[in-house]
């Protein structure tokens, strides 16, 4: 039997937990309340930053409330995760990252200071941005076949800047899948490094189409290849590396996180959100302009798709002889 105090405590915790349930539903309902931070792993400039201006600002209108981008460049995009995944869970704090940061930082890095699966909650992915190699326009090369001639004619003349993962295993995997040797220049984040292509301090780099583009568009730099295994339906004319380096295929992802142990009401507000914005055809449009190739899928889609390119990621980077600094 239960005495009148343990009735009492049966009642207290029905009514506590009856509040929670009413809390949560209410939070979900009058979320958001203020402004949302973004925070970015990449400088201003870089893919990353140019396309989620654009997202955040027609999502920011659908969700009533002003979209601040953070931009937290460097140490290979862990400031701004750690940065995340210290930060409160209430949906105020997104990180727009990449496969740098969430495939690629496990296998480069000695030292980790996040968690990519276990610090965050996945959100919403909301696309590609695919890669490129360009070079500066005084080599005398209009093909990747004769950028490697020139390069195996002069072993260690070339040299090849990197701002980001992608830019860090491509430049490897060139060098080993073609036989050839190539100076690794790092740079805190793609713009600088592209900078100094341009400049011709550096001879070639593999950037995101958003990034590289303008100065292609501008003669500033030559485009040889896009680095996905299909041709990319933003830049047709162009080949890709697999038509003269076979097995090159190496494509870069975009997503929204936030903390992990977020609301799963805020989660699925911010994902329905998003997939409208991503699914506009005037907004897939303008993501194509700028490189990217849009679309989406649910939180739980999302998740399952990481952990296939942790998988993939680390085979890349084995692959390519990169060891962890």
């Amino acid at each position: 039997m239960i005495n009148g105090l343990g009735r009492f405590w049966c009642l207290a915790a029905a009514a506590a937990t009856a509040f929670a349930a009413i809390s949560g539903a209410a939070q979900g309902q009058s979320y958001p309340t203020r402004n949302i931070t973004l925070v970015l792993p990449f400088a201003a400039g870089s893919g990353t930053d140019t396309t989620t201006r654009l997202i955040s600002k027609e999502l920011g209108v659908a969700l009533g409330v002003g979209m601040v981008i953070d931009n937290k460049a460097g140490a290979n995009g862990s400031i701004a995760a750690s940065y995340v995944a210290r930060s409160a869970p209430d949906g105020y704090t997104l990180f727009v990252t990449t496969n740098t940061t969430h495939s690629a930082n496990p296998y480069l890095l000695k030292t980790m200071s996040y968690d990519p699966i276990k610090d965050f909650t996945p959100i919403a992915r909301t696309g590609d941005l695919p890669f490129m190699l360009v070079i500066h326009p005084d080599i005398p090369a209009n093909s990747v076949a004769e950028l490697i001639a020139l390069a195996k004619k002069e072993p260690g003349k070339y040299s090849y800047a990197s701002g980001s993962s992608s830019a860090i295993v491509s430049g490897a995997t060139f060098a080993r899948l073609a036989g050839i040797d190539l100076l690794h220049v790092p740079y805190k984040s793609s713009p600088p490094a592209l900078t100094d292509v341009i400049a011709g301090r550096v001879s070639m780099m593999f950037i995101d189409v958003p990034t590289g583009l303008p100065h292609v568009n501008a003669k500033a730099l030559k485009a040889l290849a896009v680095t996905t295994k299909r041709k990319s339906a933003l830049l047709p004319e162009l080949p890709t590396m697999d038509e003269t380096v076979q097995g090159f295929d190496i494509t870069s992802w975009q997503g929204y996180f936030g903390p992990a142990n977020m609301p799963k009401d805020v989660v699925t507000r911010l994902n329905a959100e998003i997939r409208k914005v991503i699914e506009r055809p005037d907004i897939k449009s303008q993501l194509a302009e700028r490189g990217m190739e849009a679309f989406s899928g649910t939180p739980e889609e999302f998740d399952a798709f990481l952990k296939e390119q942790l998988v993939l990621w680390e085979k890349l980077i084995t692959d390519a002889g990169i060891e962890k600094q």
